[in-house]
């Protein structure tokens, strides 16, 4: 027997970054074919030059993302929601931590997700709920001279 759910879409996400969004989808479903080792080295190449993403930017990518996309608002669609928030931080100049990893509780599950100031962002888990295996932090800034 399966229990009925909807899923829910965020609304109010203005057009311009619904746009965006829909931008950056295409790319991150064709990164979600890659291995991760090939995913990191991607994703390190494109957060270069980037300032660390605050956790409004990185929830409002996330919620970009589920709004135009219902597979990256499903259960299973947290590589892709978590690849193309990143990826539309990227395009407005920000990067937030990206993170693949499993939870740590039981029953073991593989997930994907974002982190923005320290916390993972949209996911209503606390600190600590995942362990990461993989991530790709904001680059460092040389000092300023």
């Amino acid at each position: 027997m399966t229990t009925p759910s909807a899923l829910e879409r965020p609304t109010g996400v203005p057009l311009g970054l619904r746009l965006a969004a829909r931008l950056v989808l295409l790319p991150a479903l064709v990164l979600t074919l890659l291995p991760p080792r090939r995913i990191r080295a991607v994703l390190c190449v494109l957060r270069r030059g980037a300032a660390p993403a605050t956790a409004a930017q990185a929830q409002n990518a996330r919620d970009a993302l589920c709004a135009v996309s219902l597979r990256c608002t499903g259960p299973k669609g947290c590589l892709p929601r978590s690849l193309g928030a990143a990826l539309l931080c990227r395009l407005r100049g920000t990067w937030p931590t990206w993170c693949a990893g499993v939870r740590v509780v039981p029953p073991f599950t593989a997930h994907a997700w974002i982190e923005a100031e320290g916390h993972p962002v949209g996911e209503g888990t606390p600190d600590g709920y995942f362990a990461r295996l993989v991530s790709v932090e904001p680059a460092s800034r040389p000092p300023a001279r």
